[in-house]
C-alpha cells in the first residue's frame, strides 16, 4: 500500500490518499476541506478513489467528506456509530469556527471494532479507540505496518479530549491496549503534524508514560 498526505484548511489536517499499487484503486482518509485541492492531487497521482473513509466526526476530518463522495460518486465509510452526534453537528461546528456551512453528514456504512475495509486487493483492519471522540477508529494496513490514526495519538502528544464525550482515560487505554501491542515497527500517519512510529512513542511520548512529567 501506497499513501500521500494532502495537508489541507488553517488547521493542517493530514488527509491521506491511500492506494493498492496493484489495481490503483484508492481511499481518501479525513478529508477536511479544500476539495478542489485534494481532487487535484488525486489526479496527479493517477489512481481511482473508490471510498472516502473517516476516523472521527471532527469537521476538521470531514468538511469536504461529502462533496467528495460526491464528485466520485463513492460511500462514506466509518467513523463508529457514536459519532453520530458529531455529524449531525457539523453545521454548529462550522458556525462555531466561522467557516462555510457544514451540512450534517451519515456515512453509508458505520464501522465496528473488528470490521475490514478493502482498498484494492489491500485490507484495513478497523480498531475503535474512543478517547479524543466516543466513535474515533483507527485504520491497520498489516502488511505494510501502516497505520492511519487519526486525532488518537501524534509524535509527542495524544489527542485532546477536552470535547463533547472526551474521555483522556479511555484515550490513553485505546494507545496502551489496542495500538502499541501492535509493534513498535508501525508507522502511523496522525491527524496533524508529522508522521512517527508505535515504538518511538512508546519510549518517548510524555503522555505515555507511567508517570507524567509536571511542566
Amino acid at each position: 500500500m501506497k499513501f500521500h498526505l494532502i495537508t489541507v484548511t488553517a488547521f493542517s489536517q493530514n488527509c491521506s490518499l491511500i492506494w493498492c499499487t496493484k489495481t490503483n484503486q484508492a481511499a481518501l482518509v479525513d478529508p477536511g476541506g479544500e476539495a478542489a485541492k485534494i481532487i487535484r492531487e488525486v489526479s496527479d497521482k493517477g489512481v481511482l478513489v473508490t471510498q472516502v473513509l473517516l476516523t472521527h466526526g471532527h469537521l476538521d476530518h470531514v468538511g469536504a467528506a461529502a462533496e467528495l463522495a460526491a464528485h466520485y460518486q463513492v460511500p462514506i465509510i466509518g467513523p463508529q456509530k457514536e459519532d453520530q452526534f458529531l455529524l449531525d453537528a457539523l453545521p454548529t461546528q462550522s458556525q462555531m469556527f466561522g467557516l462555510d456551512h457544514c451540512d450534517p453528514l451519515t456515512p453509508d456504512t458505520w464501522l465496528e471494532e473488528g470490521d475490514t475495509v478493502s482498498v484494492g486487493e489491500e485490507v484495513l483492519s478497523v480498531l475503535h479507540c474512543p478517547g479524543h471522540t466516543p466513535g474515533h477508529i483507527v485504520f491497520i494496513n498489516d502488511k505494510s505496518r501502516l497505520a492511519v490514526s487519526g486525532d488518537v495519538i501524534f509524535k509527542g502528544g495524544v489527542g485532546r479530549s477536552d470535547f463533547p464525550r472526551g474521555d483522556h482515560q479511555a484515550l490513553i487505554h485505546s494507545i496502551k491496549a489496542k495500538l502499541l501491542p501492535l509493534g513498535d515497527d508501525i508507522v502511523f500517519i496522525p491527524g496533524h503534524g508529522p508522521m512517527s512510529d508505535f515504538g518511538y512513542e512508546r519510549k518517548n511520548n510524555p503522555f505515555l508514560q507511567d508517570e507524567l512529567p509536571v511542566w
